[in-house]
């Protein structure tokens, strides 16, 4: 059964659209795509098939996907605990609905995310509105608009037809945008930077296709009478790739004269290389992260990761955090539960980076045994073992304290001279 049956209003009409100053014009922006200064056609899809974008998109759908998500729950002391009993925390850790994994799900938004600027889930409430399954919707079938009353709704455009959807039955996760309630697009953006990509590859894949040599003409000193025959046949002869380097005969005084320019001239390679970086930079990624290794070593390439973390990373995160708050958690709960993603994992450093900030955090009294092993995915050690147990060096005193002792030898010693004069 389509989990949109029971979605349909029994209205006749479908929602009055708002006053034209608020119509959300963001939530369309098929404006944007088509035609580009290279002549190529650009939308999300066909910018898939440029190996760039393909590469982008997945780094950052799978590293969203991998984060550890979890529930938790404030603490009377304070501090927070995972909400392991809480619904959201299965839904959100595990399966958001029978049909996939947490990461194929959190794979699938983020794609949307990153390709059309707009993420969007359908959310399944029981009776009292606890969230019990969570359904990828296709950006490019919805629409976001108001009613006469200024209310938010989502109309669907299901193969059975149109679905009108409240706000409270949409998990909405908006890119950057115009109004701050819809995304655009970040192919649509920049879609002149993809389309000459685009043109790129095609220009280099048709090179190959005539043998790698450029196109020329056919120089006859008298009239041909049949000039489609003869091309046809040269053609059939010489063209493609599996025919390079094949003897030419010219017969009756012909002479080849090539007109194409040499991919060199061109400098076809750097353009390609260029537009490699020029996709990275759309979607904030590291060079190195899609293969372009020229200007990357072991001592920048570490940096550049974390800086990916930091910079790229964390953002959507937060942005994800933010949107599962606003529309999952129940608003009598929001000030007892909340969503985090961990990436801790990934700020790590290397092996010894770490161990030199473990041995920090153990002398400083800030981490317990059990806090680092955590940390390394190992078993706690049991409590009364002092695996708990928080510790500082002995030699470290507080700054008020120092010279205490001092100042009572001077006391002792003092009173020790008195006595001394007296009994003289």
């Amino acid at each position: 059964m389509s989990i949109f049956k029971s979605l349909f209003h029994s209205r006749d009409k479908p929602p009055q659209r708002f006053s034209a100053q608020n119509s959300l014009p963001g939530s369309n922006y098929s404006f944007f795509f088509g035609g580009t200064t290279s002549g190529k056609s650009v939308n999300e899809r066909s910018a898939m098939q440029t190996t760039a974008v393909y590469s982008c998109v997945r780094i950052l759908s799978e590293a969203i996907a991998g984060l550890p998500l979890h529930t938790y729950k404030y603490k009377p002391d304070g501090g927070k605990e995972k909400a392991i009993d809480h619904q959201l925390y299965y839904l959100l850790h595990d399966e958001p609905n029978p049909e996939m994994t947490s990461f194929v799900f959190r794979e699938t938004l983020m794609s949307h995310l990153l390709l059309w600027g707009n993420a969007y889930a359908q959310i399944i409430r029981d009776g009292r509105g606890n969230a019990l399954a969570l359904y990828p919707l296709l950006p490019d079938r919805m629409t976001v608009d108001r009613t006469s009353a200024g209310e938010l709704y989502y109309e669907y455009r299901a193969d059975s037809g149109i679905v009108i959807l409240r706000s409270e039955e949409i998990l909405h996760i908006p890119g950057l945008g115009f109004d701050g309630l819809v995304g655009y697009s970040p192919i649509a953006m920049a879609k002149n930077a993809i389309g000459m990509a685009i043109a790129c590859e095609e220009y280099g894949a048709k090179f190959f296709a005539n043998g790698a040599s450029p196109g020329g003409v056919l120089e006859h000193p008298g009239v041909v009478k049949d000039p489609a025959r003869v091309r046809e046949s040269w053609n059939s002869v010489y063209q493609g790739s599996s025919n390079a380097h094949r003897v030419a005969v010219l017969e009756e005084g012909m002479k080849f004269q090539s007109i194409g320019i040499p991919p060199e001239q061109a400098q076809f390679l750097e353009t390609r290389k260029f537009q490699i970086n020029e996709i990275a930079r759309i979607f904030r990624i590291p060079p190195h992260m899609v293969g372009d290794l020229e200007k990357s070593s072991f001592s920048n390439i570490e940096q550049q990761s974390l800086e990916f973390v930091k910079y790229t990373l964390d953002p959507w995160a937060v942005r994800w955090e933010q949107a599962i708050q606003k529309s999952l958690i129940l608003p009598s709960e929001k000030r007892t539960y909340f969503v985090k993603f961990n990436v801790d994992g990934l700020l790590r450093g290397d092996y010894a980076s770490r161990m030199s900030g473990y041995a920090t955090g153990r002398q400083n009294g800030w981490l317990s045994t059990n806090d680092i092993r955590e940390l390394e995915n190992l078993n706690c050690i049991p409590e009364e073992l002092g695996g708990n147990l928080y510790l500082i060096n002995g030699a470290m005193t507080k700054l008020q304290d120092a010279g205490a002792f001092a100042q009572r030898d001077a006391g002792l010693n003092s009173h020790t001279g008195q006595s001394g004069n007296q009994q003289t």
